[in-house]
């Protein structure tokens, strides 16, 4: 076994599947569970931008607090916890209001415990061999990602069988209560694989001071990242443009499965890219390779806006190819702007930095995907996605200019 694969890399990587499944199986079902207790589809989308929103300044806040109180380990467990149980509230939803309970719940664990489990991560292994870890956890995130949907779709299917007399709700509130068998798993394989090096607390540090003291190099990679992430729409409006663009050929629900097919082999290709993708950035220049993986999005968008412009209909098989290398993409992005920030962000604040790019990212994500989703619906598909692909071109591109001299990471 490699030497870098140690207890740590594989508690964080078991964890995160676990908890990844318990997500994905929930969400996988959702958007047919909210028409049969008569959720309008515009109140998810408050819901998802309200909690992503109270996920991004948590992240920030909790690395912080990290590094002045000099512990990681159990902040992590109990954000495990809160995600892997605050989904099955849905359970007992009738209105939109447990699930927004449930999103507010889960993505609390999420913001408290993402950017804390990555500067432990980055803390766990050598740095000549940090993209690898960080590769290996990418893919062993994305495996939960695969498993949950299909667990999700074979479980709507059979359910129906064993509750034969039961209403049209009960399949999916069942499902939701099942998401806690491996949402409880995550947390406890976290607290018994993973050790925790204890570290100096720093309880005088505020956070503003913390975040102005953190290095020049970061900060200018951080706008980067941040330019970058004003175009990065979610992978929902992906699916979305693929959906629209298969409705004419296939009408609308074949259309709807297709894809959700796609997303899955966007899933696949991430993890089985995201391990060689981190052992790539062990060889060579980090930022070089994040900026390529970066331009695989770009390319991505703008060849939709180009299908767009085209028509109202694509085949399964183009459509398959621009999936393919938004997977590429996901896989460098999340491998490498995870080992990144540990080459130029200094070992004494590491949670602050972490949570500094996660609370940049979350930003980015809420207003990409409401810039291209009003561009979408005000102008066209074709302006939205040229716009996306116009913005994450110059984000690749400022990315190569923020490495410091000399450092590991520079390009």
């Amino acid at each position: 076994m490699p030497q870098w694969l140690n207890c740590n890399v594989w508690g964080m990587t078991i964890t995160s599947m676990l908890s990844d499944a318990c997500y994905e199986m929930v969400l996988a079902v959702l958007p047919g569970f909210l028409p049969v207790i008569h959720v309008a589809a515009a109140a998810l989308g408050w819901i998802e931008g309200a909690s992503d929103a109270f996920s991004s300044f948590l992240k920030l806040f909790a690395g912080w607090y990290s590094d002045k109180l000099g512990r990681r380990k159990w902040i992590i467990v109990l954000g495990y916890l809160f995600t892997g149980t605050g989904l099955s509230i849905f359970a007992a939803a009738v209105t939109w209001v447990p699930i927004l309970l449930g999103r507010i719940v889960s993505w609390f664990g999420k913001g408290i415990r993402g950017s804390l489990r990555d500067a432990m991560l980055a803390e766990s292994v050598a740095p000549e061999v940090r993209g690898r870890a960080f590769g290996f956890h990418r893919a062993g995130d994305t495996v939960g990602a695969i498993v949950g949907p299909l667990a999700g779709i074979a479980l709507l299917s059979v359910l129906p069988k064993v509750f034969p007399n039961q209403g049209p709700d009960v399949p999916f509130r069942t499902i939701f209560l099942l998401s806690l068998v491996p949402g409880l798993s995550a947390p406890l394989a976290f607290a018994a694989m993973v050790r925790e090096t204890a570290r100096r607390p720093m309880p005088a540090k505020n956070l503003v001071a913390s975040i102005r003291e953190l290095p020049a190099a970061f900060r200018r990679f951080v706008a980067a990242v941040g330019l970058f992430g004003a175009g990065d729409f979610s992978p929902t409006l992906l699916t979305l443009a693929a959906a629209t663009l298969l409705r004419a050929a296939h009408g609308p629900l074949r259309a709807a499965q297709l894809a959700a097919v796609l997303y899955v082999i966007r899933n696949i290709v991430y993890a089985l890219a995201a391990y060689p993708v981190g052992a790539m950035a062990d060889r060579m220049k980090k930022l070089p390779l994040l900026s390529a993986g970066y331009l695989c999005e770009a390319l991505a968008a703008g060849f939709l806006a180009v299908l767009f412009f085209r028509g109202t209909s694509a085949e399964f098989g183009v459509l398959a190819v621009v999936f393919v290398v938004s997977g590429i993409f996901a896989a460098a992005k999340d491998t490498l702007e995870g080992a990144i920030p540990a080459d130029l962000g200094g070992t004494e604040k590491r949670g602050t930095v972490y949570g500094t790019l996660g609370a940049v990212n979350g930003a980015g994500d809420l207003i990409a995907s409401a810039l291209t989703g009003t561009l979408w619906t005000v102008m066209s598909p074709v302006a939205a996605f040229g716009v996306a692909a116009g913005v994450m071109t110059a984000g690749a591109i400022s990315v190569l200019g923020t490495a410091p001299g000399g450092s590991q990471a520079a390009g």
